[in-house]
């Protein structure tokens, strides 16, 4: 899975992103750092990423229903949103689902949030 995030829908995958420090970010940057946002602006997409970056390896849809205490159309809801902004890779095991941290994901978002990235780089 690579670390490009959707515009508007899944379809149309756009690079991402800029760090939030640099000078001057594009139109596009600005949409893929926005989607990404959204992405994140739900407090049980947090403790989805929360439980899946405390764990080693694919974890299945039906072991978060219960720490979530939502329902699992629920927590699948969550699941594909976060998988549509290329913050989760998806395994299909036979009926169930596996969602891991999509490594560059985790990349993408330190680099993102590194606000002293900019001006590191100009000393």
């Amino acid at each position: 899975m690579s670390s490009e995030l959707p515009l508007l829908e899944p379809s149309a995958p756009i690079a991402c992103c800029a760090p939030l420090a640099t000078p001057m970010l594009s139109d596009e940057e600005v949409e893929a750092t926005a989607a990404l946002f959204r992405a994140l602006g739900d407090p049980a997409r947090v403790r989805i990423l929360n439980a899946l970056a405390t764990t080693d390896g694919p974890v299945c849809v039906c072991e978060l229903v219960d720490p979530l205490g939502l329902s699992q159309p629920t927590v699948s809801h969550h699941l594909k949103k976060l998988t549509d902004a290329g913050l989760l890779e998806r395994e299909q095991r036979g009926r169930w689902a596996y969602y891991s941290l999509d490594p560059e994901a985790a990349s993408t978002l330190a680099a993102l949030i590194d606000l002293n990235a900019d001006k590191e780089a100009q000393t």
